[in-house]
């Protein structure tokens, strides 16, 4: 799972009928140096379905791969990236105060 924000929404004219109820959004996954503000953002932005309901700008818990697909088991949904979460804050401490 990574850390990644919220930068843009995807519309669609047609989607697969398991997908009703979410939505797409453009996301950007954020390295430790992007979290902490040592570093711009960089990262190659994907596509992640959403049904939590994160807007631009929200930092959100990122699953990709099969794991993306795994909380909506049986049913299958076709899905590269998910919103598992929305965070409310991100603090991150260097490993030698943890």
């Amino acid at each position: 799972m990574r850390i990644a924000e919220v930068i843009g929404t995807v519309t669609l004219n047609r989607w697969h009928p398991s997908l009703a109820g979410g939505s797409y959004r453009l996301a950007r996954p954020l390295s430790t140096e992007e979290l902490t503000g040592k570093a711009k953002p960089s990262g190659e932005p994907l596509v992640v379905y959403d049904e939590l309901g994160a807007g631009i700008g929200s930092r959100i818990a990122l699953s990709e791969s099969r794991e993306a697909a795994m909380p909506f088991h049986p049913e299958v949904k076709p899905i590269d990236a998910y919103n598992a979460a929305i965070l409310d804050a991100v603090r991150v401490q260097s490993p030698h105060h943890a």
